[in-house]
């Protein structure tokens, strides 16, 4: 009877301690580097040299093709040279002119900058036990290129399990690859620090896009994703931005996959551009 008493405790605490944490908690520890055994098959050495030499031509043209192929998509194509879109030059600030957003095609030098900054902070919220910011550093630079800084923080509070927290540092090296006066849409690649007890950075590759479809008023869309160990996190936005003079008001939606955890979350936020 004592041996059945106390394996039945033994199992109440260890199912216990799996439930015992919160939602923060389950996502940073699925984050953390486990070991994992790899098996390892045994390689065939009698592959003949005319296989070999065959496989290393069609690899070949194969890879020659896929960087060409590559290149007209990730940078520009020779149908667009000489385009209005290949010299469009960056705006002073979304709505400056007219209706034009973040690139203009006029070539007057007073309608451009060669620099620009966008700096906002923004206040994300699942429910009234789980919520975070965004402080963001978005500057475009060259017509074509564009970094991003973005510090993002989540705090949770559960009456069960106690308080938890978990920060995330993103930089993110842009390329605009379709620039008009009206939409503009990017990819980027860079790294993703994770703070806390997982302590990891990770390559993070990002898609985004802009839409300027009535002044004042833009759509935005960004995602994300970065691996970490043997998981990723992903990040998602949808944001209507109110455009006044140098300052955008901005309220939306973000979704947040962190290891083994998903997080649905309202946006509101504010922005100034310089």
């Amino acid at each position: 009877m004592k041996k059945v008493t106390c394996c039945f405790l033994l199992m109440f605490f260890l199912s216990a301690q799996s439930y015992s944490q919160t939602k923060l908690g389950k996502a940073e520890g699925s984050l953390k580097d486990n070991d994992q055994k790899v098996s390892r098959s045994s390689n065939n050495h009698h592959d003949s040299d005319y296989d070999d030499s065959f496989v290393a031509v069609i690899a070949y043209y194969a890879a020659e093709a896929v960087l060409s192929v590559s290149y007209y998509t990730l940078i520009e194509s020779p149908f667009e040279y000489g385009n209005h879109a290949s010299t469009a030059g960056i705006t002073k600030r979304p709505y400056y002119t007219l209706n034009k957003g973040n690139y203009n095609f006029s070539p007057n030098e007073e309608e451009i900058n060669f620099f620009r900054a966008d700096l906002s902070g923004y206040y994300i919220s699942e429910n009234n036990n789980l919520k975070g910011m965004h402080l963001n550093l978005d500057m475009r630079f060259l017509k074509r290129m564009g970094a991003e800084l973005d510090y993002l923080q989540l705090w949770e509070n559960n009456p069960n399990f106690g308080k938890d927290h978990l920060a995330l540092y993103s930089l993110l090296a842009k390329y605009y690859r379709v620039r008009t006066e009206k939409f503009d849409l990017y990819w980027g690649l860079g790294t993703t620090y994770v703070d806390g007890s997982v302590d990891e950075f990770g390559f993070t590759y990002g898609l985004g896009a802009e839409l300027f479809f009535a002044k004042p008023m833009s759509l935005e869309v960004n995602f994300s994703q970065t691996y970490i160990n043997s998981q990723t996190i992903n990040k998602f936005n949808g944001l209507l931005n109110y455009h006044v003079k140098q300052y955008k008001v901005m309220g939306g939606y973000e979704h947040l996959k962190i290891g083994s955890q998903d997080f649905s979350m309202i946006t509101l936020g504010i922005g100034v551009f310089f």
